[in-house]
């Protein structure tokens, strides 16, 4: 038996702009975490793979998996560039702590287990940029046309300032940090969003563009400020960014709701997380104000809160 984790995630600042090439600012989240485990099955045919997913009550042959499946794709990929195709028949198991279209990774999450897995049961390690190759390759089956930052924030399992296209830049952070995360409760499908996103920015890129150009300023602002550990310009930047999420058309009044709350017991800053619409918020706080913002953001309707301190 072989195991392997991967983390969960969190953007901070700069989603949907960093699909068009702005900069976003991404945390791993490793109170959540994946876990993959690979086991022999010694009574099934050589090369044979049996997919096991119990959380979502899934399980199947790898060959008898739809192809756009992304536990057959991940699984065949890796095997592919290890060339470990003929070996003893596997269990390919999983089983996941990250809450499903929420927008803390799952899918990558996922993918990195198996990849992790995988390499080790095979003894046949893989550098960390060709692990992350892999599975931004299946992060197109979840999301269309993603940036690549959630395949890299835990791939690399580090804070990161990232630019489509660029090598991620490892974040410089003074003091600590304490969020709290909530979970409205709703979907967020994000391959939906992100392709309606592109559509209205087909039709009209000059606003569009304007928006995520103000983004990618915010980021900017926004890694200057963890540098100095400036937390009270984080939070005005959090909020400011919301605000153009908000003019994206990707927030909702549910989020608007608890953002709110979190604002009037005394957040620092607040804003939704990952593709938006459902999925989570996440607010900037003073640590001992923590259980007072959780218990609210609780009364007013989220069904999930974590703390996590970076």
């Amino acid at each position: 038996m072989t195991r392997a984790t991967a983390p969960g995630k969190f953007i901070l600042f700069g989603e949907h702009a960093v699909v068009y090439g702005q900069p976003a600012i991404a945390f791993p989240l490793r109170q959540l975490r994946v876990t993959a485990q690979i086991n022999i099955i010694p009574d099934a045919p050589r090369g044979h793979v049996r997919l096991h997913a119990p959380d979502i009550h899934y399980h199947a042959w790898l060959h008898e998996a739809d192809e756009e499946n992304p536990l057959r794709k991940i699984v065949e990929l890796t095997l592919d560039e290890i060339h470990a195709q003929s070996s003893p028949a596997i269990e390919v198991r999983v089983s996941s702590e990250i809450l499903v279209a929420s927008g803390l990774g799952s899918g990558a999450a996922v993918s990195t287990a198996i990849v992790r897995a995988l390499c080790q049961h095979f003894e046949q390690p893989l550098e960390l940029e060709r692990q992350s190759e892999l599975v931004y390759e299946v992060e197109k089956i979840h999301h269309g046309t993603p940036s690549g930052i959630d395949n890299t924030v835990i791939i690399y399992d580090q804070p990161v300032y990232f630019i489509r296209g660029h090598q991620p830049e490892r974040l410089s952070i003074s003091g600590e940090l304490t969020f709290i995360l909530a979970d409205t409760g709703l979907p967020s499908n994000t391959g939906q969003i992100v392709g309606n996103l592109r559509n209205a920015w087909e039709q009209n890129r000059p606003t569009f563009d304007t928006i995520f150009n103000h983004i990618g300023q915010v980021a900017e602002r926004a890694k200057s400020a963890i540098a100095a550990g400036d937390v009270k310009s984080i939070g005005i930047l959090m909020d400011e960014n919301q605000q153009l999420l908000e003019q994206l058309g990707v927030s909702s009044e549910t989020i608007s709701g608890l953002l709110t709350t979190a604002r009037d017991h005394g957040a620092y800053g607040a804003k939704l997380s990952g593709a938006g619409v459902g999925g989570i918020i996440i607010t900037l706080v003073q640590p001992t104000a923590s259980t007072r913002i959780v218990n609210a953001l609780r009364e007013a309707g989220a069904v999930w809160t974590g703390v996590t301190k970076v």
